[in-house]
């Protein structure tokens, strides 16, 4: 036997990978999100003035995880391709992107940059290319796993670039805190 592996031991190693990245990849996608308010209910942003191709806010509950998913699969994919030439480059391009993607939410919806955030988004989508062609040089799978991100990615650009010409205030806007009303008993 010449062979270090089997092909059923390649494709477990494989399953391991992805069942440690993925939940990581998306665990800290949500993290991010989720400390910075980038939800719906955030005051803050339900008064901006958005675009009308602005899609309902359930749509972004649905689209990340599953972009999430398949770039964490597509990182897994690359971190098992052990000996790959242009493996060591791709995995710093995805971390890189990785990184700068985890910036976004907390700079539009914590800090409200909206601006900022944009040249954010047009540094994750210029990483994330370059991250997805390393990828192909590596797995081509990988590189196809990434796709429907550069797509999306490219769409929230268009949305961040409009908001923030539709808002020039946003960073000044005034969102009042929740007060409650009691009443004088007399």
């Amino acid at each position: 036997m010449n062979q270090l592996a089997s092909p059923s031991q390649l494709r477990m190693s494989l399953v391991r990978w992805a069942l440690f990245v993925i939940p990581v990849i998306m665990f800290l996608g949500f993290f991010s999100g989720t400390v910075s308010g980038s939800t719906e209910e955030n005051i803050w942003y339900q008064t901006l003035i958005k675009p009308d191709a602005q899609p309902p806010g359930w749509v972004f509950g649905v689209v990340w995880p599953t972009l999430y998913f398949l770039i964490g699969l597509a990182f897994a994919m690359v971190l098992h391709a052990r000996g790959a030439r242009h493996r060591n480059r791709a995995i710093g391009l995805f971390l890189a992107q990785f990184m700068i993607n985890l910036t976004w939410s907390p700079t539009f919806f914590g800090a409200h940059k909206v601006t900022t955030a944009f040249f954010i988004i047009l540094a994750m989508l210029g990483v994330a290319i370059a991250t997805t062609f390393a990828f192909a040089q590596v797995r081509k799978a990988a590189a196809w796993l990434m796709v429907p991100y550069l797509v999306w990615i490219s769409f929230a650009s268009i949305l961040n670039f409009q908001i923030d010409r539709m808002n020039p205030d946003a960073e000044s806007l005034y969102v009042p805190a929740a007060t409650s009303q009691i009443g004088s008993g007399g």
